[in-house]
């Protein structure tokens, strides 16, 4: 488990990160949202024990980042953006070297590194020199590095940038699989497809304020509000039955479709439908309309811009 209350940076007089308080649970993913500079790298700099915190705390499983740093160290996975490659070792090399800076037995080093370049399908390229590798092999190389030590929670920055899309499935697949072993994940990542299908819970960073924190569900209720359902008919209404104007939150329409907004579609699609059979109204479907992380991501930035623009005007009023 990662805990953090009131968690801030401040480097001279700059406040990197202010105020974040998050919990992120066992077995579950984290995925953290932000523009570039927003303060995420600083926040998982300050929960791996890399950087102290000006104010605030934080714990992550159940040991004090400040207080418990080299342990914390010992008990987390990183996966940076600079990946600090040593580039003239062979891969094989490369991960023995850093499974002795664990203290991993020689036996137990070994296997670990065969088994994760196997499953990231690297393991012909054991003997060769990290230098030769692709953008995408050093990337997942990085990742086998980050999960050599078998740890129990993993920070991981952009883990599949670079890579084509079926490296990228290995490792969102590897990432489902190390939730389901009750592995604790913070995941920061600008492919919001990526993380609307990863994440438990979602944490968006903006000038180093946590700005929103939910999963997806309560983020798409608060920032875009109440679902909207999609009726498609099996012949044109020609502008017949208008108590569904009346009656529903119609927010769009064609000849054979018609989409309304409900906060209580368990009890609203079902009245709809039945009115519409009674009527004898051919329905083909009557499904929620699909909602995507991006949508819900631009809302939360835009709304918080807005606020951040109203407090401006209103300090120089």
């Amino acid at each position: 488990m990662i805990e953090a209350s009131g968690l801030t940076k401040i480097f001279d007089g700059f406040v990197a990160v202010e105020d974040v308080s998050l919990q992120v649970e066992a077995g579950s993913v984290f995925a953290f949202l932000g523009p570039n500079g927003a303060g995420k790298t600083t926040t998982i700099r300050m929960l791996t024990s890399i950087l102290e915190p000006t104010r605030g705390w934080a714990r992550v499983n159940g040991l004090d980042v400040v207080r418990d740093a080299a342990q914390v160290r010992a008990n987390v996975g990183v996966l940076t953006e600079q990946h600090g490659l040593y580039e003239r070792m062979k891969a094989v090399e490369y991960l023995d070297f850093f499974g002795r800076i664990y203290h991993l037995p020689r036996e137990v080093r070994r296997q670990r590194a065969q088994d994760l370049m196997a499953r990231f399908g690297l393991a012909e390229a054991m003997n060769r020199r990290v230098g030769e590798f692709s953008k995408g092999m050093k990337q997942k190389l990085a990742l086998v590095r980050a999960m050599l030590h078998d740890p129990p929670v993993l920070l991981l920055d952009e883990p599949t940038s670079a890579m084509d899309p079926q490296s990228a499935k290995q490792v969102r697949d590897a990432i489902l699989e190390l939730k389901n072993d009750r592995r604790t994940i913070i995941l920061t990542t600008h492919n919001l497809t990526e993380a609307q299908q990863l994440a438990d819970r979602i944490g968006v960073i903006r000038h180093g304020r946590l700005i929103a924190n939910g999963t997806f569900e309560e983020l798409s209720q608060r920032f875009v509000g109440d679902p909207i359902m999609e009726i498609r008919f099996g012949a044109p209404l020609n502008g017949a039955f208008e108590w569904l104007h009346r009656e529903l939150d119609v927010v769009a329409h064609g000849e054979d479709w018609l989409r309304f907004r409900t906060n209580k579609p368990h009890q609203d699609n079902p009245m709809v439908l039945q009115r519409l059979i009674s009527a004898g109204v051919s329905v083909i479907t009557l499904s929620e309309v699909p909602r995507s992380l991006e949508a819900v991501y631009l809302q939360i930035v835009n709304e918080d811009e807005n606020l951040t623009e109203k407090a401006h005007n209103g300090n120089h009023a």
